[in-house]
């Protein structure tokens, strides 16, 4: 079974392009610290110098790091970010004196006109701006350039990255639990059962699912877990509903029958007979699931209810950016916005190739 949905996968071209750019997704909101330029916890290394700096733009910074500062654990450093603090300084220029540096320390552009601005001579003395401190000179490349702040907008999409997949993930988990549990009970049961629980699907239902958002965000505060939890809780309405309509269809089936007359239990047969057969549905509408809380994390973030500054989340990058992406920056909204679109037309493609496949209707 497994061996024909892969090879319908690799003989559908757009299909095996979606499930390898989602792979691709995973593999860099796993290893999204490793590949960062600013691999700091919540990449927030600021340096106003080089704010606003085109993609691929290039700088040599002097890098001053104290000494004293314990070593961290590079496994935690890895998925997690660095928390020691280390100050970038821009240079154009620097040379050695015998007991100081002296630096040629770049300042920044003219935002009208793009022209360097003059340079700014700084002497750091070993025995006093240098003294308990590591030091080195450095280049470093932004990708995508830098934004207002002088942030590393490539470092910060990656990171963003994970933030994304994981409310996508969790809101799955928490939607598919819900909705599976009542939609079998419902189904299953029927009765009075059914009435109850589809007059409780119903009402949810009616309830615009954004404002449904909103109210359990102001209810339980901003935060990450609660975003995740907050949308979990809003996804599950269709899962309940499309669960019900399989059970009602799939117990009346001879092989239910055969069950309940070897004496199985309602809790076996529902999760042993029933729910492996109508898999199909359910993984359908848990891709559909995993694209709509994205878009549904990165529209509350651009709001403000989502995700909180300084973490890096795409609809918040929109959201410090929008103003300075109208003045011509368009790389700070249009990236962004990019990774957004490419991954959620990704699930959609791979649902679509979901439904196609578990769709006895269509000639496979």
């Amino acid at each position: 079974m497994h061996n024909i949905f892969w090879q319908r996968i690799s003989y559908n071209k757009s299909a095996f392009l979606s499930v390898t750019l989602l792979l691709l997704y995973f593999v860099v909101s796993l290893g999204c610290y490793i590949l960062a330029v600013d691999n700091s916890a919540d990449v927030n290394t600021q340096i106003p110098e080089i704010a606003l700096h085109p993609p691929f733009v290039s700088m040599t910074f002097i890098s001053l790091q104290n000494k004293d500062t314990q070593t961290e654990n590079r496994l935690k450093k890895a998925f997690f970010g660095s928390n020691i603090h280390t100050e970038l300084i821009p240079v154009v220029s620097w040379h050695e004196a015998k007991d100081s540096i002296i630096l040629k320390k770049y300042t920044g552009k003219n935002q009208f006109t793009g022209e360097p601005l003059p340079t700014e001579t700084i002497t750091l003395s070993k025995s006093k701006e240098l003294l308990n401190k590591e030091y080195k000179i450095i280049r470093k490349t932004f990708p995508f350039g830098t934004d207002a702040f002088g942030r590393c907008v490539y470092s910060r999409i990656l990171v963003g990255s994970r933030i994304s997949l994981t409310v996508g993930l969790s809101a799955v988990l928490i939607s598919l639990t819900i909705g599976i549990l009542i939609g079998l009970a419902g189904g299953y049961y029927g009765g009075k059962t059914d009435t109850v629980l589809m007059l409780f699907v119903n009402t949810i239902w009616s309830i615009p699912t954004l404002l449904l958002v909103f109210a359990i965000v102001l209810a339980l505060g901003r935060g990450v877990h609660i975003l995740y939890l907050a949308i979990g809780l809003t996804l599950w309405v269709d899962v309940a509903r499309i669960v019900r309509g399989q059970v009602m269809s799939a117990k009346q089936n001879v092989y239910i029958d055969a069950a309940r007359s070897l004496g199985y239990d309602n809790k076996r047969i529902m999760f042993r007979h029933i729910l492996p057969n109508i898999i199909g549905p359910i993984l359908v509408i848990a891709a559909g699931n995993f694209a709509t809380a994205i878009i549904l994390e990165a529209g509350l973030s651009y709001l403000g209810f989502g995700v909180q500054p300084p973490t890096p989340s795409w609809g918040n990058m929109l959201n410090e950016n929008y103003g300075y992406a109208l003045s011509g920056y368009y790389f700070l909204a249009v990236i962004p916005a990019l990774t957004i679109v490419l991954l959620v037309l990704s699930i959609n493609i791979l649902g679509n190739s979901l439904r196609d496949y578990f769709d006895v209707k269509i000639d496979k």
